[in-house]
């Protein structure tokens, strides 16, 4: 099958890919649009992974208060330049793992944050497991992943604190 330029400027709008790796995509997929997000998607994950020990010194911390005043949240989301952390798609989603928290209430960051000590641990109770509040069938794990492949840098949760009055 031919592979447009219509098709291509299509999957780079959903996606964020570049051009080339766009149209690689979809000459693997046949064509196939879902198939070719499917493509660029196991390959960010696996070009994630490579950068995944890569220092992440620049970022922001971002805030949510619930509406009502009661609940609020803080979120440290990091990445390896300041460029990416500046970039509108990084403050909105530190915005939304920032709403995570404050809707969710997770107690680690992920598996590696858990204290030796602590008792048995959910999926539940660990941030980067827990189902998007916006999406249940995405992961906060996979949005950061996401993100990551994206900018093509090493993007990942520092921290958060949750404060709910009466607590």
């Amino acid at each position: 099958m031919a592979i447009t330029a219509a098709m291509v400027k299509s999957l780079r709008e959903i996606t964020g890919a570049g051009i080339m790796d766009s149209k690689r995509a979809l000459e693997e997929a046949d064509g196939d649009e879902k198939t070719a997000i499917e493509f660029l998607r196991e390959k960010g994950l696996a070009s994630a992974a490579k950068r995944a020990g890569r220092a992440t010194s620049e970022g922001v911390i971002e805030s949510y208060i619930h509406s009502g005043n009661r609940v609020g949240a803080l979120v440290q989301l990091s990445s390896e330049t300041d460029f990416v952390a500046r970039t509108d798609e990084f403050s909105q989603l530190a915005k939304e793992l920032a709403m995570q928290v404050a809707a969710m209430n997770p107690k680690f960051v992920d598996r590696d944050s858990v204290p030796e000590d602590a008792d048995e641990v959910s999926d539940d109770e660990l941030l980067m497991e827990q189902a998007y509040i916006r999406d249940p069938g995405q992961t906060i794990g996979d949005l950061v992943k996401a993100m990551a492949a994206k900018t093509g840098e090493n993007v990942h949760v520092g921290r958060f604190a949750r404060y709910e009055l009466g607590e």
